[in-house]
């Protein structure tokens, strides 16, 4: 006989009406609660309220006229100083690309007398400021009255340093001394297995920098480049120094002529950060470009950061209602 007290076996299944009943009653909501950073919201709160600070000091100033500002922010001395501005920047970024690349390959090259050049004009222009370059090259009349290159060329060295040639060689020939630099780094970053490869097939060296070294050089070359060239914009306002009339040197002018110096101050800083800013959003696309071989997932544009970013305040905001 069965004892009445026999327990059914652990592994017995339940009825079938049990299991239907369990499996349509659906699983409770988890309460998730935000995490408060606390810290986060002082910290805006102080920044927010320096900068309100800083934001009514300038304007309640008595001494700047802030409606000079408005008046002279287009006006047709300024655009021709930026103008110009723009021209010195962009040749003397050519001229240093072009110079650059040339000096590092020199750096590189197994010969010890181009190498040796090449290491002494980049300790000679990257040891000494801008500023200084600028006007020993405004002032090479003094050492070299006349410029004479024989049957080809011959002039009053006066007439041929002019402000703008002065201001192109000083920006140019400094910034060819950092762009060696960036350069020989970027060839250096290339596998030397590819050099050997391309040895192997028959491939001349310079047509292995050309077509394989060179063109995978470019993502580490890009970045930095782009960097030289927006600091090329702010530095050119160091040629004020040689008489160029770029945007500094005409702001200054029209400044000094309507006694708002200050005021036109702004007007100038207005117009670089302008150009830096356009030129920072080309960096950052061709940045993106060359980043395409290298990286699995190409990084956000600016308006998918800010896309992602209001996406996520409007979760936090539905999540702690």
């Amino acid at each position: 006989m069965t004892d009445k007290f026999d327990k059914e076996p652990a592994d017995a299944t339940p009825p079938a009406s049990t299991v239907t009943k369990e499996a349509s009653v659906p699983p409770e909501a988890i309460k998730a609660i935000p995490v408060r950073h606390y810290g986060r919201y002082v910290s805006a709160v102080v920044v927010l309220a320096l900068l309100a600070l800083l934001v009514n000091a300038f304007a309640t100033a008595d001494k700047i006229q802030w409606s000079a500002v408005g008046d002279t922010v287009f006006d047709s001395t300024v655009l021709a100083g930026a103008g110009r501005t723009l021209l010195i920047s962009v040749l003397a970024m050519i001229m240093g690309v072009v110079l650059g690349v040339v000096l590092a390959v020199m750096r590189l090259s197994k010969n010890p007398v181009t190498s040796w050049v090449a290491w002494v004009y980049i300790w000679f222009f990257r040891g000494t400021p801008v500023y200084v370059q600028l006007l020993l090259w405004f002032n090479l009349a003094l050492i070299f009255p006349t410029l004479n290159l024989g049957p080809i060329y011959k002039d009053e060295m006066v007439d041929v340093m002019t402000p703008f040639m002065a201001a192109l060689l000083g920006l140019g020939l400094n910034e060819a001394a950092y762009m060696a630099e960036i350069c020989r780094a970027g060839l250096m970053a290339v596998d030397e297995g590819q050099t050997e490869a391309s040895h192997a097939l028959g491939m001349s060296h310079a047509k292995t920098l050309r077509r394989i070294v060179i063109p995978q050089a470019m993502r580490v070359i890009v970045p930095p480049t782009g960097n030289e060239f927006i600091n090329m914009l702010k530095t050119s306002s160091l040629v004020y120094a040689v008489t160029y009339n770029e945007l500094l040197r005409a702001t200054s002018t029209i400044g000094s002529t309507s006694y708002a110096v200050m005021e036109l101050l702004f007007v100038a800083c207005i117009w670089y950060l302008v150009m830096t800013s356009v030129f920072s959003v080309f960096q950052y696309y061709l940045e993106r470009r060359y980043a395409r071989g290298s990286l699995r997932q190409l990084p956000p544009t600016p308006w998918q950061k800010v896309k992602a970013n209001m996406l996520s305040l409007g979760r936090e905001r539905g999540a702690g209602a």
